[in-house]
């Protein structure tokens, strides 16, 4: 009921939210009441009630360019998997300089594993960007579950694993081998994923970041933890479970909506997001261009929230927060086949395992992270590093000037420590990265046609379609 209040709520607001955005743009300077008494504050005031109504939609990563060895490559996003719940989104990189060109033909392949914890993948935007410099990137892009049509079946972690799975996958079939960073939420599932292909003789990724995770989280307990820990399982059942409603393609599903996560979010420090906005506003009345937009672009992402599915998001708390079975050694998940396998992160051998942590982390508590090297007892001393990044917070680690500035090259030179020559796969038409040559007339890339893959349980089922 509490979703169709909420919803009911939002609808009433709408119109509220448009008129203040049109009221804004009435007293801009400029406009038709510009130069009224008071002018810029109502225009600073309307343009604030705009956004605290406004409904935020997923934003998009936005990238279209980066400098790769000081040319310009132009991106262009792909969906090169589709699954019910998650896209593995490509960032193709395209030059019509020969050189650059055969730089990208060589870079390392990474799969970067985006949170499945509130905000959507956009959120690591700037990862994504920074690595394109000298990766070829793919990212898993979790889709909001009240878009999800009930027709399409649960989720639940057993699935979010496999789904690591067949993207791991997929792209050693592509390229022969990749790396694999994940961010925060999934360094666990990501960790059962590769011991899971470990345990059963299959190929594993070149080498695995984890950043920011809670692999063992009863080391330094954040607030999030506690709460996790201090809440039975009924508890969060009875409390923040809901159904969506009509309207959606996933009405009826049962989720943790996104408005309720946010409102978490924002609890967090209540203090600070009111005088983000009593700043904002400052700014507008200001003419202050650079802080004003600098906010937008902040709010609009962390506003910006999904639905989880809730046999995913309850399965995560249990197994992750309360019973803690991955470092327990007690974890088993249900494979492709209805299999349930133990996850066993001890038979991981041939990787090279980074761990990233910020010191000043209040999510993913000291030393979380850094348990991954007490499971990967197979992995060899010298294959292991660890690197806390001093003054930095959680999102500091991925995003910003430190993840830019220490982290990246850290991450960067670890994989091209592990990094192999790639083999690629047999196609009709190669990727773009090896094959955009620009025509003598024309200095500009070609356009390629974005290729999908159908969704599959398995890798070996995927069938490609060329470029």
């Amino acid at each position: 009921m509490l979703y169709q209040l909420y919803e009911a709520q939002r609808s009433l607001m709408e119109p509220f939210a448009d008129f203040a955005q049109a009221a804004s743009k009435l007293y801009s300077q400029g406009a038709a009441f510009g130069q009224a008494p008071l002018a810029q504050r109502m225009a600073a005031g309307y343009d604030l009630l705009y956004r605290l109504g406004k409904d935020y939609e997923k934003p998009e990563f936005g990238i279209k360019t980066v400098k790769v060895d000081g040319h310009e490559v132009v991106i262009h996003e792909s969906v090169e998997i589709e699954k019910p719940f998650c896209q593995l989104r490509r960032f193709k990189r395209f030059t019509d300089e020969p050189d650059t060109l055969q730089t990208l033909k060589s870079q390392p392949v990474v799969l970067i594993v985006a949170p499945l914890s509130g905000h959507y993948a956009t959120l690591l935007r700037d990862t994504v960007r920074t690595m394109l410099q000298g990766h070829k990137v793919y990212i898993t892009d979790w889709i909001n579950a009240r878009l999800v049509p009930l027709s399409e079946g649960e989720f639940h972690l057993d699935d979010y694993v496999n789904y690591v799975e067949d993207f791991i996958r997929y792209l050693q079939a592509e390229y022969g081998n990749c790396h694999v960073i994940s961010v925060c939420q999934p360094t666990v599932p990501v960790l059962a994923a590769v011991s899971l292909m470990a345990s059963r003789g299959e190929k594993t990724p070149l080498s695995m970041t984890m950043m920011g995770g809670p692999i063992d989280a009863r080391k330094s307990p954040t607030a999030v933890n506690n709460l996790a820990m201090n809440k039975s399982f009924e508890w969060f059942e009875n409390n923040v479970i809901y159904r969506v409603p009509d309207g959606f393609p996933g009405a009826g599903r049962r989720v943790y909506p996104g408005f309720l996560q946010h409102t978490g979010f924002v609890a967090m420090n209540p203090d600070r997001h009111a005088s983000s906005h009593y700043d904002y506003f400052k700014d507008l009345i200001k003419g202050d261009g650079a802080s004003t937009e600098a906010h937008r672009k902040f709010y609009d992402e962390y506003n910006a929230v999904l639905d989880m599915d809730a046999d995913y998001y309850l399965e995560t708390i249990r197994t992750v927060f309360q019973k803690f079975d991955l470092v327990n050694g007690t974890w088993e998940v249900k494979n492709a086949d209805g299999v349930r396998e133990t996850v066993r992160p001890q038979d991981i051998h041939s990787l090279g395992l980074l761990t990233v942590e910020g010191e000043l982390d209040d999510i993913s508590g000291s030393g979380q992270t850094r348990a991954a090297h007490d499971l990967c007892t197979g992995v060899s001393a010298k294959e292991q590093r660890h690197y806390e990044v001093k003054g930095a917070g959680h999102y500091g680690i991925f995003s910003g000037r430190r993840w830019r500035d220490q982290v990246y090259p850290e991450v960067r030179d670890f994989i091209a420590a592990h990094d192999k020559p790639q083999k690629r796969a047999s196609r009709v038409i190669l990727a773009a990265e090896d094959t955009i040559k620009a025509s003598p007339a024309r200095k500009k890339p070609v356009a390629v046609a974005a290729r999908k893959v159908p969704t599959a349980r398995r890798a070996s089922a995927v069938k490609r379609k060329s470029a």
